[in-house]
């Protein structure tokens, strides 16, 4: 177990407040984000039975798809009662993102969906990043998941509240600093422009580093039809909304409307580690690439 600890607001949120297994589950931009996590993730994964290391993989959600594919997955989480939850699903562990008790090399993947949104100090997720690059095998993916810099920006449009001096001052300073205190509602929290999640990915020292907006620029009207009366967004509003997100990928300037972002990039084998490498700029690709 690790001897880092994270705030105890964070630890509070999850330990005690929120079931995060519910949200993706239940809350129609929480299946959202499920699935799209999942069909991303599938385009990028090794072949079953490759390693999985989930790193903040909470309660087991993405884990149990995982081993239903046929991948051997180990969980860390820092909340005991989502371990113990998980346990059911896979082998997990109580631990710590920015120090892993596990081996070098030793796993084909690595993902960390969720320790970057509470590490709002630049120093734990280089720490958290560098521990994922460490783990993963060369060649090895690394996929790391950032709540969008803009995200609270289109969520308190959703419950019609963002004109009251409150919540537009409180999303004001998200906007200005990327931080969000934790005092009332969500926990403290960090949120990333997507530049800003490759830059830190790839200095990290990963390679051909892609970031994608997993829910898409539509996902706020699919929240915002939830929030009203009545039977919430049909089955067609939340497929349009799925397919936008899809068709935005090629579109890289969209990627600032959706709420969360999937940064995904391969380590470096030694040899390439060695060889010198110069300034990288963007790749006209599917999504902003480098």
């Amino acid at each position: 177990m690790s001897n880092l600890e994270l705030a105890p607001s964070v630890m509070r949120f999850y330990g005690e407040t929120v079931n995060e297994d519910s949200r993706l589950r239940s809350s129609a931009d929480g299946r959202m984000e499920l699935i799209r996590t999942q069909e991303l993730l599938r385009r990028f994964l090794p072949p079953a039975p490759a390693r999985v290391l989930d790193v903040g993989g909470g309660t087991g959600i993405h884990a149990e798809w995982l081993v239903k594919d046929g991948y051997d997955v180990t969980l860390v989480d820092p909340i005991p009662r989502h371990v113990e939850t998980a346990s059911s699903v896979c082998s997990a562990v109580v631990g710590d993102a920015r120090e892993l008790n596990e081996p070098d090399a030793c796993f084909d993947v690595v993902q960390l969906l969720g320790p970057l949104y509470h590490l709002p100090d630049p120093a734990d997720r280089r720490r958290a990043l560098a521990e994922a690059k460490r783990v993963v095998k060369p060649g090895g993916l690394v996929v790391a998941a950032a709540i969008n810099r803009y995200a609270s920006l289109f969520e308190h449009v959703t419950y019609a509240h963002l004109h009251t001096e409150r919540i537009r001052d409180s999303v004001s300073e998200i906007l200005e600093t990327a931080v969000y205190d934790g005092v009332r509602g969500f926990t403290l929290s960090y949120f990333h422009r997507a530049e800003e999640l490759v830059a830190e990915l790839v200095a990290s020292g990963l390679q051909d580093v892609q970031v994608f907006g997993i829910e898409g620029p539509a996902w706020s009207l699919v929240k915002a039809a939830e929030q009203q009366p009545g039977e919430g967004p049909t089955d067609a509003l939340v497929a349009s909304a799925m397919e936008a997100a899809r068709m935005a990928e090629p579109y890289p300037e969209l990627l600032a409307a959706s709420s969360h972002l999937l940064a995904v990039g391969h380590a470096l084998d030694s040899a390439e580690s060695a060889a010198p490498t110069g300034p990288q700029t963007p790749d006209a690709g599917t999504t902003r690439s480098f």
